[in-house]
């Protein structure tokens, strides 16, 4: 019996893997799915098929990936909504704990941009205005709950200022009211699409809120938050998980061979090329991220009172 599973794991993978992307064709997990696609057959001998499934705020794809054979031919692009929905609202599955981390494969910088003829040259001067005039400050984001929001109530709160959300429809919604001129900032997981106005002069980046200054897109010279004495950082990362009770061998052949895939220097390069910054961490090291993201994630949803705003929306 025990040589049959052996010749059973050596054959694995015996035929294409299915990635489930809870979220529409051209965003930032379907891009990373898609770049990690063109290397599959090179390093597993077998083609990914990119299974887009968005809806629900991404708990459509999460629900069927939870629900999934754990035969590793399903898996997933995950991020924060993994642990943010069971929050929100009931889901018919806790992410957490009913799906498994395999590696992390990339984060995406939050950032905090204003019109370039605003007269904040930086986070400090910014903060400072908004304490003088409370609640005139309003900063545009994606969406409640989302990271760039929970962001924006992190720096709210821990400058002691009265700063106003102000939810869009995506990025892209919260993008034009910054420039139309409807809100004084924007926080933003997609910096790509901010490059161009950056470029013409038309828009500044006040902080990155990462650990370290990023190395894509031009923004080297960006200080984070912590730089400028904001004590907040919160990445946006992506990996790759599968149905809880994945089998040992299964999983950790998926490990190394996207170990290969996610430090080949081409894949960094295209990875960095739609605004990603490639950060791996194997099965170990990403399973401890993730019991440390889910423990801070519920601790500042609660006490930024995020949890209290999409309970009062829903009702």
């Amino acid at each position: 019996m025990g040589s049959k599973e052996t010749v059973a794991a050596e054959k694995y993978p015996a035929k294409p893997i299915n990635v489930i992307v809870p979220f529409a064709a051209g965003g930032s997990s379907d891009m990373i799915a898609r770049v990690l696609g063109k290397a599959a057959t090179k390093q597993f001998g077998q083609s990914f098929v990119v299974v887009n499934m968005p809806g629900g705020a991404a708990t459509i794809g999460m629900n069927e990936l939870a629900g999934a054979r754990p035969d590793g031919y399903t898996t997933g692009i995950v991020g924060a909504s993994v642990f943010l929905q069971p929050l929100y609202g009931q889901t018919r599955y806790h992410y957490p704990t009913a799906l498994e981390p395999v590696v992390q494969v990339a984060s995406m910088p939050v950032v905090i941009a204003t019109l370039t003829d605003r007269p904040w040259k930086n986070i400090n001067e910014l903060v400072n205005y908004a304490k003088q005039h409370q609640g005139e400050i309003k900063y545009g984001h994606p969406g409640l709950g989302t990271a760039p929001h929970i962001t924006g109530e992190m720096v709210a709160k821990t400058v002691g200022a009265d700063i106003v959300q102000v939810p869009f429809r995506g990025d892209s919604e919260a993008l034009t009211a910054l420039l139309g001129g409807h809100v004084q900032l924007i926080i933003a997981a997609t910096p790509t699409a901010l490059k161009e106005h950056v470029q013409k002069g038309v828009i500044k980046i006040l902080g990155v809120a990462e650990e370290h200054r990023l190395t894509i897109l031009g923004l080297e010279n960006v200080p984070t938050l912590k730089e400028q004495g904001i004590d907040v950082a919160f990445s946006l990362w992506n990996g790759i998980a599968a149905p809880k009770g994945l089998p040992a061998a299964e999983k950790a052949q998926l490990a190394v061979g996207f170990k290969e895939m996610i430090n080949d220097p081409v894949f960094k390069k295209d990875m960095e090329d739609i605004g990603m910054s490639v950060q791996y961490l194997g099965p170990d090291e990403f399973s401890d991220q993730w019991i440390a993201d889910n423990a801070k994630l519920t601790k500042i949803v609660k006490e930024t009172g995020i949890i209290d705003l999409i309970a009062a929306q829903k009702n």
